[in-house]
């Protein structure tokens, strides 16, 4: 947990965490259960971002769509390799595609997960905000009785070998790691790429395992829209192609005067004119 750990040190961390808890214990307060509420605050949190995330999810697809130019552009400059970061520096400009753009949304939720692992969790005998206030008040935080107590993780659920109980907390964590694994494995791309991407996601089954279930619940819930998100983003630059490609036909199509009745719609007559 050195990741956590280096958020911890942040100014002002506490008090982030202090925002997220009271955002919970209001929503809660409204809907009368803390998994609903977690929810909720995820849902909240992705329309505050959807402007920011929506482009940054087409930022990763538009660069998607010129892998093959850049592949272009490094066969071709494989032995120039100062010569092949300018052309490819340059390309990026011109298509006007961040290479970046697409780390950015999981970059943003990042603090708001491990807030939100503070929150729920602990550090060494230091309860988190929620997890304090739940004990003091001899209450457990559940999701509707699907999820017992989201403040409990899988590793100990298991250990406690209630393995019926176990059971939503692994749906968790499946989740969790296939999250990871499908935004990648929709994206067109290479198989090597989306290999390490799978690779990934079965590390962080590690993380998952010893997760809260209200973080795990908050990843998959954000995940979820994250991925129909971009679903809908490929939809629309698919349109977008399409529509380009319509009307550059169609363009060309007037620009050239060997074909002047297609343009009009019209069939060329093959009648020969008749002698007066």
């Amino acid at each position: 947990m050195h990741v956590l750990e280096a958020f911890v040190s942040f100014p002002l961390w506490d008090q982030f965490q202090a925002l997220i808890f009271a955002a919970l214990r209001a929503t809660e307060g409204v809907v009368g259960d803390w998994g609903m509420a977690i929810i909720l605050l995820t849902v909240a949190i992705r329309v505050v971002l959807l402007p920011l995330t929506w482009k940054q999810t087409k930022s990763m697809a538009e660069l998607q769509r010129i892998q093959p130019k850049i592949k272009e552009l490094q066969q071709k400059y494989k032995d120039d390799k100062e010569k092949l970061q300018e052309e490819t520096l340059k390309f990026y400009q011109e298509n006007k595609v961040n290479p970046l753009g697409g780390c950015l949304p999981m970059l943003i939720q990042m603090p708001i997960l491990f807030a939100l692992y503070g929150v729920l969790g602990q550090r060494g005998k230091q309860l988190g905000p929620m997890l304090k206030y739940l004990h003091d008040n001899h209450m457990v935080g559940t999701f509707y009785g699907i999820i017992p107590d989201i403040a409990k993780t899988p590793q100990s659920v298991w250990a406690s070998h209630d393995y019926i109980m176990l059971i939503p907390y692994l749906v968790l964590v499946i989740l969790f790691a296939v999250s990871i694994w499908l935004p990648q494995a929709l994206m067109p791309g290479e198989r090597t790429q989306k290999n390490m991407v799978a690779v990934m996601a079965i590390v962080m089954l590690a993380f998952g395992w010893g997760a809260p279930a209200g973080v795990l619940l908050y990843w998959d819930v954000s995940s979820i829209w994250g991925v129909a998100q971009q679903q809908l983003t490929m939809s629309s630059m698919k349109n977008e192609i399409a529509t380009d490609e319509d009307k550059s036909e169609s363009s060309n199509k007037q620009k050239d005067p060997s074909a002047p009745a297609e343009v009009a719609g019209k069939k060329p007559s093959n009648k020969k004119p008749k002698k007066s």
